[in-house]
């Protein structure tokens, strides 16, 4: 170590960079800042949702302004970190008469949380597991998962005097309840928030009686630090809380199971499969 290279309140080179004094919370007010903005706001909400690479012109179109104006926002989106920049070429397009490379936006991978003023139930949680693995706690947290999640579900109940519903019916249900939890589901791995006009029209196609809906993937992890810290502790307490939440919102013919998958979250729901 080179103790030479001394900076001016005495740490080295080779010292980690101390933490700003703010703890990022300016970087993280001016991103939220940046939302403010009614258009931008919308634009990081398609991006979000698509689950994928995001062109400017497609953007646009959604929601319903020039292109020039997507890309001014798209970029200011990019800037303040809230979404991250690819370029590839379109699809099935190859060789020097390809064309230039798309620029496509996606959601940035990184966290951004503000509280005014500021908190720290992050660290809060992280000393909280450390303790719950240390006393094999594991029973004692499903339980109080299992019942969280309950309580998390009641809202999207059927009515008390109706059936659940087809099992279509109830996954539409079940993703409103994910989504109000900040788990963004997506139906069978593809982009895009499940929606009760997408579940009707496909109720709706020809052969529509004999097709299953697809799974329900968790692109976010809500508990993701601690899920990386805690894998064990944290992955059993989120099965058991979707466990609960399924109960809770009357939604029987889907089953949670942990399944790991990239980024996203490491469980997947499920529709049952069809009794014989």
């Amino acid at each position: 170590m080179d103790v030479t290279q001394g900076a001016a309140d005495g740490r080295t080179h080779d010292d980690p960079p101390r933490p700003s004094a703010d703890g990022g919370q300016d970087a993280a007010l001016d991103a939220v800042a940046v939302l403010a903005d009614p258009v931008r706001r919308a634009l990081y909400r398609y991006v979000a949702a698509a689950g994928r690479g995001v062109g400017r012109a497609e953007a646009a179109e959604a929601v319903g302004v020039q292109r020039t104006l997507a890309a001014h926002h798209l970029d200011k989106l990019a800037e303040v970190g809230l979404v991250d920049v690819a370029f590839a070429r379109p699809a099935g397009r190859t060789g020097p008469g390809a064309g230039r490379p798309a620029k496509l936006y996606r959601p940035a991978a990184g966290e951004l949380s503000v509280s005014v003023p500021r908190r720290a139930y992050d660290a809060a949680g992280l000393v909280l597991a450390e303790a719950l693995e240390r006393l094999r706690a594991d029973d004692a947290v499903a339980r109080a998962g299992r019942e969280e999640g309950y309580a998390a579900g009641l809202p999207f109940r059927a009515p008390a005097d109706g059936p659940p519903g087809s099992v279509a019916e109830q996954g539409v249900r079940l993703a409103d309840a994910l989504r109000a939890r900040g788990y963004e589901p997506e139906r069978d791995g593809r982009g895009g928030e499940v929606a009760a006009e997408a579940v009707e029209a496909a109720e709706h196609a020809e052969g529509a009686e004999d097709a299953e809906p697809g799974a329900l993937r968790l692109r976010n992890c809500p508990f993701h630090r601690l899920a990386e810290q805690f894998p064990p502790l944290v992955c059993g307490m989120n099965l058991a809380l979707l466990e609960g939440l399924v109960d809770g919102a009357g939604t029987p013919d889907w089953k949670p199971r942990i399944a790991p998958a990239g980024d996203g979250c490491c469980v997947v729901l499920e529709p049952a499969p069809p009794s014989s």
